[in-house]
């Protein structure tokens, strides 16, 4: 379980690999998660504002996508610029992973990791979470 509610944003071309991955981060427990193909991306980032998520999981290889291209133009976009990356991909290859880690992700991980492991990965990424506010006494 999240030791805070949190909202992951999960980026990969494979419809069934998505599903898997929002059902097992359900079962974790405290967390939403949302959904894209790489391919509508674009369309994502002009909602960011308010639906901004605590952390992104991109995969690399996908059609008509890129998500080292993505991972750019999160990386250099005012809404998401703060977003933590995940690359979370089956591309195990050191030039890649070198590459994204160039352009500012936050951990690369090779599918496939269990999802405790994923948990406690996105954990240690994750900024604090902000103080709660105090409530002032009503009159």
């Amino acid at each position: 379980m999240f030791s805070r509610p949190i909202r992951i944003l999960v980026v990969d071309d494979d419809p069934e690999f998505r599903h898997l991955l929002k059902e097992n981060l359900h079962r974790a427990g405290n967390c939403r998660v949302i959904t894209e193909k790489g391919a509508s991306m674009g369309g994502w980032i002009a909602r960011c504002p308010w639906h901004k998520p605590d952390v992104i999981l991109l995969d690399i290889r996908m059609p008509k996508t890129n998500g080292l291209e993505l991972l750019k133009i999160l990386k250099t976009h005012h809404n998401t610029s703060d977003i933590p990356v995940i690359m979370l991909t089956a591309v195990d290859d050191d030039i890649i992973r070198s590459e994204a880690q160039s352009l500012r992700c936050a951990d690369y991980i090779v599918k496939p990791i269990p999802t405790a492991d994923l948990v406690e990965r996105i954990e240690k990424i994750l900024p604090p979470a902000p103080p709660a506010q105090e409530k002032e006494p009503t009159p």
